[in-house]
C-alpha cells in the first residue's frame, strides 16, 4: 500500500462525507428517526479520533456492548474504556441515556394518578427493569390515588434483613400522605417474587397500619415484565400473616416495551 494513500484513508472524518451522509445533515433532513443509532451516537459524542469518524466510533461501541440496550446499561468507566471514547465521550453518552429515561419516566408532565398495577409499570418497567443494581423505589400517593413523588429508598441489596422499613415511609409522613405502592427490580430480568421479597411486603403493611399509611401493592420488576403482588393473591385489605403470604404463580404481567 502507497504511504500517502493510506495515511490519507486513516485521516478519513464526518467532514470527507458526502453532505448528504453527515449525520448533522441526515438530522435535518429527515429528523432523528431517521438516523441509525451509530449516527445518533455520534452527534453526541461529535467528533470522533485519529483514523475513524464518530459515526466509526459508535458503531464500534454498538457491536461491543451488542446494540443500543447494553450501550445505555454500560457504567461511564465501561464506555470510556472504548478505544477512541474517553472519560468525556462516556460521559456526553452517559448523561444523554439518562435524559431519555427521566423522559419516559416524566412523561406525561404533571402529577399523575393511579388506577392499577399497569399505571406504574408503563413508566418504571422502562425506568428500572434492566438496572444492574436493585433499587427499592416508593410511590407516595394522596387519598385520590394521585401521585405526590417517586422516592429512592434503597440501592443495592434488597432484602428485608437489610432495609429498614422506616425509610420506606419517611416521606410519606412527611407528606402526610394517605397510601404508598413499593417497587423494586431484579437485575436478572426474572421478576418472579422472591421469599425474600414476601417477608418484606409483610413487613411493610405491618408497619403501614401502624402509620396509618395504606401499602397498596407491591411491583416487582424485571426486563420488560412485573409481578402485582396483590394481583398474586397476597392480602394488602386486612392484616398480614404468613398463610396469606402465598408463595407466586407462573403468570407475568408482560410490558410493550422495547428489548
Amino acid at each position: 500500500m502507497d504511504e500517502g494513500t493510506g495515511s490519507a484513508s486513516a485521516r478519513r472524518t464526518i467532514r470527507d462525507l458526502p453532505a448528504s451522509e453527515r449525520p448533522r445533515e441526515r438530522l435535518a433532513a429527515r429528523g432523528a428517526a431517521g438516523l441509525s443509532a451509530a449516527e445518533l451516537v455520534a452527534l453526541v459524542w461529535g467528533s470522533g479520533e485519529r483514523g475513524r469518524s464518530a459515526v466509526d466510533l459508535a458503531s464500534e461501541a454498538l457491536v461491543r456492548h451488542e446494540g443500543v440496550s447494553g450501550l445505555a446499561r454500560a457504567t461511564e468507566l465501561e464506555l470510556a474504556r472504548i478505544p477512541g471514547v474517553g472519560a468525556a465521550k462516556a460521559a456526553r453518552l452517559t448523561a444523554a441515556f439518562e435524559l431519555g429515561r427521566r423522559a419516559v419516566t416524566d412523561w406525561p408532565a404533571g402529577r399523575w394518578t393511579i388506577r392499577s398495577p399497569r399505571d406504574i409499570a408503563d413508566r418504571l418497567v422502562l425506568q428500572m427493569g434492566r438496572l444492574e443494581r436493585e433499587e427499592l423505589r416508593v410511590v407516595i400517593l394522596n387519598t385520590k390515588n394521585v401521585v405526590l413523588r417517586v422516592a429512592t429508598v434503597y440501592v443495592g441489596n434488597v432484602s428485608s434483613s437489610l432495609v429498614r422499613v422506616g425509610e420506606l415511609f419517611r416521606d410519606a409522613v412527611r407528606l402526610d400522605a394517605a397510601a404508598v405502592i413499593l417497587v423494586h427490580n431484579h437485575p436478572s430480568g426474572d421478576p418472579t417474587p422472591s421469599p425474600d421479597d414476601l417477608h418484606l411486603t409483610a413487613e411493610a403493611l405491618a408497619a403501614g397500619r401502624l402509620l396509618d399509611v395504606d401499602v397498596l401493592d407491591h411491583l416487582v420488576v424485571g426486563a420488560d415484565a412485573y409481578v402485582s403482588l396483590r394481583d398474586r393473591g397476597v392480602s394488602f385489605d386486612r392484616p398480614a400473616s404468613a398463610r396469606e403470604v402465598r408463595p407466586p404463580g407462573d403468570q407475568l404481567r408482560r410490558c410493550p416495551v422495547a428489548s
